[in-house]
């Protein structure tokens, strides 16, 4: 698959990321310990969208690695929150096993993908 076909696929796939992760916000309760939590992810998992699209537009590789290491970062945080979600018993676990899994895969794929930039790959 060609590079800007990868990119056009993970700019959508973070978006729907995106906007499973408002659905899920929306469907909290309003209890202020949900709340704070859920501001949190809402936070980092919109973030994730945001920022690989930046990253799609870097000027240098310096940039795209910067860029990537901050999606990394924010799809990691998502992770978190969503793991405190179901452990707390804010959420039941098979309420969050499938954001959980998207995000976990999306870890992996920008992880790789910050490898394959620094190796002089890109």
């Amino acid at each position: 698959m060609a590079t800007l076909d990868r990119a056009a696929e993970l700019k959508a796939r973070t978006k729907s990321f995106a906007i499973r992760i408002v659905g899920l916000y929306r469907s909290l309760p309003h209890s202020t310990d949900a709340q704070v939590l859920g501001k949190q992810l809402l936070r980092s998992g919109t973030s994730v969208a945001a920022n690989y699209r930046a990253a799609c537009r870097s000027r240098s590789k310096a940039e795209f690695i910067s860029k990537m290491s901050v999606v990394l970062e924010e799809a990691d945080e998502s992770a978190f929150w969503l793991e405190l979600l179901a452990e707390t018993g804010t959420l039941a676990a098979d309420r969050t096993q499938g954001l959980l899994k998207e995000t976990n895969e999306l870890v992996a794929i920008f992880g790789a993908s910050i490898r394959t930039a620094k190796n002089g790959n890109l």
